[in-house]
């Protein structure tokens, strides 16, 4: 036997929430209905907290989220009744986790909340840029544009970082095939030229080749705690703040990468900002959550103090000025869309601007690192060559001389 959780409606028509101990579900039917109650929902107490603590500790990705707004604005746009759109959505939807969270949001609209509260008791799903936006829909009465609106945002997004991601593939393959390489040489081919040219004249190269054969044969265990121990530090660094504001200088004074970087993160804060001012949340606000949805530490201080001059009264503009990440086209074109009160207009403006000119940056920079990459993989590869031919010519020298 077990713990049964319902939703029902009694003959007054009110909400009663309740926990019931049977066999199964039919067996809670029967109770509520001698209860004169006329149920809801019903769900396994256990296996929804079981399936709630799943969904806190997996993320969903934004794909599938970007698909569902896309589907209950269609259901929405269509008439249909928001909780028999959520019964539709969660037939459909094809990711378990997903479903497990549509069913738990499903619960809590059917018990009078609303689908802001309901979104908010799943931060990790839905963060604040998502339940601020939808909270301007409810209460302006445009919730289908504003999920219609979500859902491109989330695919423009989605969009953008598989550009990234697909374009550093080839360098990062490059990287590790070329490691690989060197790594197989040290061990199994370099150890096998030592008896032969243990009798040689041996230069500077030759010896470093020998003396990092050794190394790698004798002590890879201490290599591989030093490399563990190094990707640790890295690790807890990224999560500091310090860390990540340290990362964050280094990257953007890298030439052509840092500034395609920079021009992401400028996309990001523009196309959120934009679709949230269009969609009716205040600016504020809008500032608020932007500000930490940026992924650029600095870029967040600069739309912190942003948010602070708006406060006081003054314009949006001077702080992001101040800190020469905006170049100064996109610092003229904010200054006079705050003017003529078309901010959410411009800023979409840019963000499709920028995005179409970061994606030119973004091949620049994949062109300028896999010929670099490329040279370092040859240079690897030569001092290899070099460390085991020099000797060589060197006996071969000497024995035609003789």
């Amino acid at each position: 036997m077990g713990e049964f959780q319902y939703t029902a409606k009694n003959a007054q028509g009110e909400n009663v929430t309740g926990v019931v101990s049977a066999d199964n579900e039919a067996a809670v039917l029967r109770v509520l209905d001698e209860k004169n109650l006329f149920p809801v929902s019903v769900s396994d107490a256990a296996g929804a907290a079981r399936r709630k603590q799943k969904t806190a500790k997996r993320r969903i990705s934004s794909r599938d989220v970007g698909v569902m707004y896309g589907q209950l604005a269609d259901l929405i746009g269509s008439g249909v009744p928001l909780l028999r759109a959520l019964d539709s959505l969660i037939k459909s939807t094809v990711n378990a986790r997903l479903r497990d969270v549509l069913k738990e949001i499903r619960a809590s609209v059917a018990d009078g909340q609303s689908l802001t509260a309901a979104m908010r008791e799943h931060p990790r799903v839905f963060p604040a840029l998502h339940t601020a936006m939808v909270q301007a829909g409810e209460r302006a009465s445009f919730l289908e544009d504003v999920l219609r609106s979500l859902s491109h945002f989330l695919e423009r997004l989605d969009e953008l970082r598989s550009k990234v991601l697909g374009a550093m593939i080839y360098p990062a393959l490059l990287t590790v095939v070329g490691l690989a390489v060197m790594i197989g040489a040290l061990i199994f081919f370099v150890p096998r030229f030592e008896p032969l040219l243990s009798g040689v004249h041996q230069s500077f190269p030759t010896r470093l080749l020998f003396a990092l054969s050794h190394a790698v044969r004798g002590f890879w265990y201490l290599i591989l705690m030093g490399m563990g121990g190094a990707g640790g530090l890295l690790w807890s660094g990224l999560k500091s703040e310090t860390g990540k504001r340290w990362i964050e200088e280094w990257r953007l004074k890298l030439p052509v990468v840092g500034t395609a970087l920079r021009m992401v993160a400028i996309t990001r804060f523009c196309r959120i900002l934009g679709t949230m001012l269009a969609n009716g949340v205040p600016l504020l606000q809008a500032l608020s959550i932007s500000k930490d949805s940026t992924g650029s530490p600095l870029l967040a201080d600069r739309v912190g103090e942003a948010a602070e001059n708006v406060r006081a009264g003054k314009p949006l503009t001077e702080p992001l000025r101040a800190g020469g990440l905006f170049p100064e086209q996109i610092i003229a074109m904010i200054t006079v869309a705050e003017e003529s009160n078309q901010l959410e207009k411009v800023l979409l403006h840019i963000a499709d601007t920028v995005e179409r000119r970061t994606n030119r940056q973004v091949d620049q920079a994949v062109r300028l690192v896999e010929p670099l990459i490329l040279c370092g993989v040859a240079a690897a590869i030569g001092f290899l060559a070099l460390g085991l031919l020099l000797p060589i010519f060197t006996m071969a020298s000497t024995l035609t001389v003789k």
